[in-house]
């Protein structure tokens, strides 16, 4: 048997007679299948087994990961992600099927039935992999993969590329393959960050401070060559630019830390508590490194860390969501795609 798989006969015919299509595939980094403690054990068994996401050595890792964390952490999670569920399900998978819906309408109407649209999650369901099966049974000769992370990073971007790879290696036919790695200074994205900024300022004005919190990552990635947190500091000043925003009114944080080794700098929890205590009471928080809101900000920023402002004497804490399914990110999408079709 063959190690490498082809499509059946038909194949031949619709090539000769089929017209160009291209598939667009959107991913994103994923979500368990049900707010429970089996489903968020699969997910973070896929999850921190991607050596791109934990570089500690791998047999140390595992020992950790599946005699410590798999054990304590996903009921933990499962009670989190259960805060955030929807009557439609995992917010990040129902907004990233909005956002989906969206750019399909939008291509359509530009190339007709020479487009088609599919997502793909890096862990969980629906996976990269099976939405790259769907474009292979389709006889599909060209991708475009747009990972929906503005800055590239190794354990997100990194992490998907390896996904395709792994699917499209076992086909007997190679597709042409144009892969989006990284948007952080696409000038309609920071235009769209701009944009819901003043919306937000306009709707509950101006705070003493903004916070742009990212996600975070261990220092070590930085030190081994990572350009995530510069791509984060090129987004923060061309979106203070674009705002008109003085130094002292803006301040750059990384959430999401886990486990005990050195993360990005500074700490988002605890900046924010540093800057209640400094006299700051009134602040307003945006992740730019999110293209869809999930647990990390719908939990974490808009809950955990207001509590955490607040505590320490912080008066007014209002949080600015994702880009999400805004028109002016849906235009963002498009237009960048428009470049590889």
């Amino acid at each position: 048997m063959s190690r490498f798989r082809g499509q059946d006969d038909s194949i031949h015919q619709k090539t000769r007679n089929q017209e160009s299509v291209t598939g667009v595939l959107l991913t994103n980094l994923g979500t368990p299948d049900a707010p429970d403690t089996p489903s968020l054990r699969r997910y973070l068994r896929e999850f921190l087994s991607d050596p791109r996401v934990v570089e500690i050595p791998r047999l140390i890792w595992l020992m950790i990961l599946h005699g410590i964390i798999l054990r304590v952490r996903p009921a933990k999670s499962a009670k989190l992600y259960k805060s955030i569920w929807t009557e439609q399900g995992s917010p990040l998978l129902v907004i990233t099927e909005e956002q989906k819906e969206k750019v399909e309408r939008e291509l359509k109407a530009r190339y007709g039935d020479r487009v088609v649209v599919d997502i793909g999650m890096r862990y969980g369901n629906p996976s990269i992999g099976a939405a790259l099966e769907r474009f292979h049974q389709q006889g599909i000769k060209k991708i475009v993969v747009m990972p929906l992370y503005p800055q590239y990073a190794g354990p997100t971007t990194g992490s998907s590329f390896d996904a395709v790879v792994k699917t499209v290696q076992k086909w007997r036919w190679i597709p042409s393959i144009d892969f989006i790695s990284s948007y952080h200074d696409n000038q309609d994205y920071i235009q769209a960050l701009a944009n819901s900024v003043q919306e937000h300022f306009d709707a509950h004005g101006k705070p003493d401070k903004l916070v742009l919190s990212y996600h975070g990552m261990p220092k070590l990635f930085l030190d081994n060559g990572d350009p995530y947190y510069c791509f984060c500091h090129k987004t923060t000043r061309l979106l203070a630019e674009k705002l008109g925003l003085a130094e002292d009114q803006f301040v750059m944080t990384f959430q999401s830390r886990f486990g005990k080794a050195e993360w990005l700098k500074p700490y988002t929890d605890a900046t924010l508590e540093q800057l209640a205590k400094d006299g700051v009471k009134n602040i307003a928080i945006i992740s730019p490194a999110f293209s869809a809101d999930c647990l990390e900000t719908i939990e974490e920023l808009e809950e955990e860390n207001r509590e955490v402002f607040l505590e320490a004497g912080g008066e007014t804490y209002t949080y600015i969501p994702c880009l999400n399914d805004r028109d002016d990110h849906i235009a963002m999408i498009v237009n960048e795609l428009d470049q590889h079709l």
